[in-house]
């Protein structure tokens, strides 16, 4: 750095910034009012030593000793507390996160950012989210059609539609009927039929799914790439009116996608998954993650499994019916007989269907 810090301010700062110079003394962003006259800025790193000097501060001003003068009034204010004969503050110095460069008459402050799209929580993280505006119960019944006419007369609580294939008329007239429906996406993996697959950069695709050969998996690590598509998703299912989410292939770790993922890795893509659909008052369901169920369930609304029966799984969703939440599962296999008595122990809400997801659907 170098030794004329004076100049290092004036050099390096641009004009419309130098303001945050001066932040320095006070080791945080601040917000100064007189009037009508405002500064909002945010903090950035430089080296002033102890405090600026009265040159310091006109530098950073660019030589405006009009402004050098009210920003060391301000801070002569909040240092000594002072306050008019009512007890009102003459004036205030607040804390802001807001970034604005402004230092304008009236200035209107900046509308902050949204957060670093690349910034997934981590799988320690247990805060819970907003709430959705709806929430599925345990008791309710469940209908999954993703192929054919949507049949509107199944005897079912809630529906469970493709985003893209459903249009908002159908979503409606469920909710004339009594329904909830959930959106059905698509999270962990590449579909080439989907009209946003030519978004999805070469990066993030891995291996094809097995017995799926128009699928790939998804790198979830490479949050930066994915986030913007997959809120585009959510933001559909919002705009067509679905009350719920049903993100799929959320347990790419388990199985051969061509990249190292770790638990962790799924854990925090998941959570990240069910903060998105809250902030968006969606409902969130969990699809087939059944080894992290247990620590999945105080972020997600409802489980949505398939074929736990046929390979003996269904214990690992347990998490979710003790918090009150329901499980869904669904069996190509097995017949009533072989569920049913499944899904009155566990109180899960089981229904069989064709591969094909028509309208077909048996249940208890």
């Amino acid at each position: 750095m170098p030794n004329d810090h004076h100049d290092y301010i004036r050099r390096t700062t641009p004009p419309e910034r130098r303001v945050n110079a001066v932040e320095s003394a006070f080791g945080m962003p601040i917000e100064v009012r007189f009037g009508r006259f405002s500064t909002r800025s945010a903090p950035i790193w430089l080296q002033f030593g102890h405090h600026p000097s009265p040159m310091s501060i006109w530098w950073a001003f660019g030589k405006n000793w009009r402004r050098a003068l009210l920003w060391a009034v301000a801070g002569l204010v909040a240092a000594c507390g002072s306050v008019g004969p009512s007890g009102t503050p003459v004036s205030y110095v607040s804390l802001s996160s807001t970034q604005s460069p402004s230092f304008e008459a009236g200035a209107t402050p900046a509308v902050p950012p949204e957060p670093n799209p690349t910034a997934f929580p981590t799988a320690r993280q247990t805060a819970s989210p907003p709430a959705a505006a709806w929430q599925p119960s345990i008791g309710d019944t469940l209908q999954v059609q993703y192929s054919g006419t949507i049949s509107l007369s199944v005897d079912a609580t809630i529906y469970d539609l493709d985003a893209d294939d459903t249009p908002a008329s159908t979503v409606a007239a469920l909710h004339a009927r009594g329904r909830h429906v959930f959106c059905y996406i698509d999270a962990g993996a590449w579909e080439n039929y989907r009209s946003d697959a030519s978004r999805f950069p070469a990066a993030v695709l891995g291996k094809a799914m097995d017995g799926w050969p128009d699928e790939r998996w998804l790198d979830i690590r490479k949050v930066s790439l994915l986030a913007p598509l997959l809120r585009h998703r959510l933001d559909t299912c919002v705009a067509k009116g679905f009350d719920g989410v049903d993100p799929d292939n959320v347990n790419g770790y388990t199985n051969a996608t061509g990249f190292p993922l770790k638990a962790a890795d799924q854990l925090a893509f998941n959570r990240w998954l069910a903060d998105q659909a809250h902030s968006r008052h969606l409902a969130v369901a969990l699809k087939n993650d059944g080894e992290q169920a247990a620590a999945l369930a105080p972020v997600f609304d409802a489980a949505v499994v398939e074929e736990c029966v046929e390979y003996s799984e269904c214990a690992q969703y347990g998490a979710f019916v003790k918090a009150g939440k329901p499980v869904f599962d669904i069996e190509y296999a097995r017949a009533p007989s072989a569920y049913c008595p499944v899904a009155a122990k566990l109180r899960f809400a089981i229904i069989g269907k064709h591969l094909a997801l028509d309208a077909y659907r048996t249940h208890c």
